[in-house]
């Protein structure tokens, strides 16, 4: 966690902690509690966890943010809205990501691909890298699809350059290399709740998962909403954000047009295609898309959740 502040300006922190309009910042003097200035506010600006920001101390514990440095990348979706005809509006969830890590259990709740593609796309459109990490290798046969089923989904993400780990933490399966992966990197985890979190990130480091557990339970009470969102630093390096709360993946800042682009493995056939950048590789003569797809060059999943995509709005 020293790495993510400057330790000679007390001046300079980081943002670990988002409730409501509080911010918990770390810097050289310790975690602060902190409420934005009148500028920022007036400027519609907020901080996000992750953001680096300058602060103005006004008591040993408690301070004033008067500045929000220029972001990396951030990591947003679409906030649920609770009437169709309300304004739709981003939702940060963090910044200054080193990657994301969608997590998904082999079964006990099966896996939804379709959720997995659109946690991708959303990694894609911010430029930040994405680590796939299973969990629950050791449920029995007779509770989990079949290990050849699994592997043929999880090697054509890997064909497209995605980093699949699998996990138990049962047997201890995939967790040093797990635990590789996530030192020294700001990593933002996304994925349903059952799918094993908590002992997979108390297997990483003891007390880690439970500590993120309660954070969880203290989180998102409204419906699609996260109101407390935390940064846990990890005991080797880096640090993990949970997403709690959030049922919901929606896209947001995805143009249709966009949106073969943000398929790695669509990207060198979407200036092939007869139409051109305008195709919408759907019903298309001639759609170089569909023809990949169909001599087996792109998952037919990949493309069906490609499809169902473009659709939302």
């Amino acid at each position: 966690m020293n790495t993510l502040f400057d330790p000679n300006d007390p001046h300079c922190g980081v943002v670990t902690m988002k409730n409501s309009n509080v911010y918990r910042v770390r810097s050289s003097l310790g975690d602060l509690n902190c409420t934005c200035s009148a500028r920022l506010g007036k400027a519609d600006r907020s901080p996000a966890v992750g953001d680096h920001v300058r602060i103005t101390p006004t008591s040993p514990s408690a301070g004033q943010i008067i500045e929000i440095y220029p972001r990396r990348n951030q990591l947003a979706r679409r906030a649920a809205v609770p009437m169709p005809s309300a304004h739709a509006h981003a939702q940060i969830i963090a910044v200054n990501v080193d990657q994301v890590m969608p997590v998904f259990a082999v079964a006990q709740p099966d896996p939804a691909w379709h959720l997995l593609d659109r946690y991708l796309v959303s990694a894609e459109s911010a430029e930040i890298p994405a680590l796939v990490c299973i969990t629950k290798l050791d449920l029995p046969p007779a509770s989990r699809p079949s290990t050849r089923e699994l592997e043929a989904v999880l090697d054509d993400y890997r064909r497209i350059g995605y980093r699949v780990i699998e996990t138990s933490t049962h047997t201890g399966a995939g967790l040093d290399e797990l635990e590789l992966a996530l030192r020294g990197r700001l990593t933002v985890l996304v994925g349903k709740s059952g799918v094993g979190k908590t002992s997979l990130l108390n297997a990483i480091q003891p007390g880690l998962g439970l500590r993120v557990r309660e954070t969880s339970r203290s989180s998102g009470r409204g419906r699609h909403t996260t109101t407390h969102l935390e940064m846990f630093p990890l005991e080797n390096g880096g640090a993990l954000i949970d997403t709690p709360g959030i049922r919901e993946f929606g896209l947001w800042d995805v143009a249709g047009d966009d949106l073969a682009w943000l398929f790695p493995e669509m990207r060198p056939y979407v200036a092939e295609c007869k139409f051109g950048l305008g195709c919408r590789h759907d019903a298309e003569p001639g759609c170089a898309i569909r023809q990949a797809v169909n001599t087996g060059r792109i998952s037919p999943y990949r493309y069906q959740s490609y499809l169902r995509l473009k659709d939302l709005p």
